[in-house]
């Protein structure tokens, strides 16, 4: 047996088998996955050719522009709701005190109803033995065009620190 692998052709011819051997067999791992690839690529195009590969596209693309009318319009309606609900006349601050200090308990008020932006009004009773008169006071930024008394400031303030917990 010696003999006939001592010659340096035989060698080669060993040698080229043993590659052949190996490219055969590489060649039916590339096969079997090239078989695979070309499966999940019939999945993928559910049926569609090339030709129609176009038109898919086309209608993802218009998908996606539809949702993204939609998500700005959801935006925008989020936008709307939020300067809605600073406009809302939900602060409201009470502030009790005793009009006249010489006599009487703290039935005398003042109630300040304003917004996110400090627009409202301010309701204050001035209680006294024998009537209470109520005054109301418009009030913007925070501020009236009549007087504010210190009662009344303080009503307002109490709104706002509602407002901020």
């Amino acid at each position: 047996m010696n003999e006939l692998i001592e010659r340096p052709s035989d060698w080669i011819t060993i040698g080229l088998l043993v590659a052949v051997l190996i490219l055969l067999v590489r060649s039916f791992v590339i096969g079997s996955k090239l078989k695979r690839l070309r499966k999940s690529y019939t999945q993928f195009m559910s049926g569609a050719g090339v030709e129609e590969l176009e038109s898919v596209i086309l209608e993802l693309k218009q998908r996606l522009s539809t949702q993204e009318e939609g998500q700005n319009k959801l935006k925008q309606s989020v936008h709307t709701l939020n300067d809605t609900l600073k406009k809302k006349k939900g602060n409201i601050g009470i502030h009790r005190y005793n009009a006249f200090a010489e006599r009487g308990n703290d039935l005398s008020f003042s109630i300040a109803v304003i917004d996110d932006t400090e627009d409202g009004m301010v309701l204050s009773g001035i209680h006294g033995r024998e009537n209470t008169f109520v005054y109301a006071k418009p009030v913007q930024e925070g501020q009236s065009k009549y007087p504010l008394t210190p009662e009344e400031k303080e009503a307002i303030s109490l709104a706002l620190q509602r407002e901020s917990k």
